[in-house]
């Protein structure tokens, strides 16, 4: 009866100090990556007012979203890191998820900020059509090849963690649409040198802000999803519960909860009810097993209760 988490065993009791999150495993490539976009910024939005270039523009708005993302994306590991191991040596605070969920509010705001930068390229491109300016292709060319360069480098580097955190898959998404987008200024310097299609530049800027909105949807939806507490995509609440009930012993299952803390720490809580006289410690090593096993869960809390136990028939919500 009462609150188990887990199973049993002193090894089995300690959570949080040995878990590495996704999000902090991949810090250098995070922070290599955002030195290089930072750096690049700057000369690409100096370039793309000197040559009146929208692509290079957009190209280089894109490019400050990154820089803001991973900023905040490093910040809020970096914070929940340090969260973790003062609040491991000093014990538990007000906080007692941790700051966790920063990464998934900097995913959040990276996904506004994005949608911001798409239409505004968006509605510069409709004015820049009507009335091209002046466009200068072969610093224009120059500049977007440079931005490139960069943008695979940061394509690799991030290419790995981008299956494990939604922060870092964010930047990996970013730094591919920024690799599409450089290919695309490219393509408008081309074409401009070329045949003088003052045209190509608005267009071309267009196309990156319109590959900016279905990418940043997704990364906002999942953000919100998180936020939310709803259960991990892939996990079916009903089927948890379900396996739960057919435990040796367990009569009812209520109360289930399954929710995503951040980026590779997906949680489970629920009650028990096992019949009258069975032994609560080998229903929760049993559940315990069940759900990293079988849902990859390995954060389980579960209150064990007899069934004759009325108490939790007095909860409101």
């Amino acid at each position: 009866m009462g609150d188990h988490d887990h199973g049993s065993g002193d090894d089995l009791h300690v959570h949080g100090m040995d878990l590495v999150r996704a999000g902090a495993r991949h810090q250098k490539p995070l922070l290599i990556s955002f030195v290089l976009i930072a750096v690049f910024f700057v000369a690409e939005a100096v370039g793309g007012f000197l040559t009146n270039s929208l692509a290079l523009l957009s190209d280089a708005g894109h490019m400050a979203t990154d820089v803001i993302g991973l900023g905040m994306a490093l910040a809020a590991i970096r914070l929940a890191s340090r969260f973790a191991e003062r609040e491991g040596s000093e014990g538990s605070g007000s906080h007692t998820f941790g700051l966790y969920r920063l990464e998934i509010l900097a995913a959040f705001v990276n996904s506004l900020l994005l949608f911001a930068v798409a239409i505004y390229v968006l509605v510069d491109a409709v004015r820049r059509l009507t009335s091209p300016p002046e466009v200068l292709g072969v610093p224009m060319l120059l500049i977007a090849t440079g931005g490139l360069v960069v943008n695979i480098v940061a394509f690799l580097l991030l290419r790995e963690g981008s299956r494990e955190s939604i922060n870092v898959e964010g930047a990996y998404l970013e730094v591919l649409a920024d690799t599409i987008g450089s290919v695309g200024v490219i393509v408008a310097a081309v074409l401009l040198q070329v045949f003088g299609w003052t045209w190509v530049d608005p267009v071309i800027g267009a196309g990156i802000g319109l590959w900016i909105l279905p990418r940043t949807w997704r990364l906002g939806s999942r953000a919100v999803r998180i936020l939310l507490q709803a259960a991990p995509p892939g996990l079916d609440v009903d089927e948890i519960r379900e396996a739960l009930s057919d435990l040796p012993d367990v009569v009812d299952v209520h109360d289930l909860h399954v929710w995503t803390l951040t980026s590779g720490m997906d949680a489970v809580s629920a009650h028990l009810m096992i019949g009258v006289g069975a032994d609560s410690h080998s229903v929760l090593d049993r559940a315990r097993d069940l759900m990293i096993d079988r849902f990859g869960i390995s954060h389980a809390t579960f209150q064990v209760e007899p069934e004759n136990h009325s108490g939790c028939r007095e909860l409101t919500w």
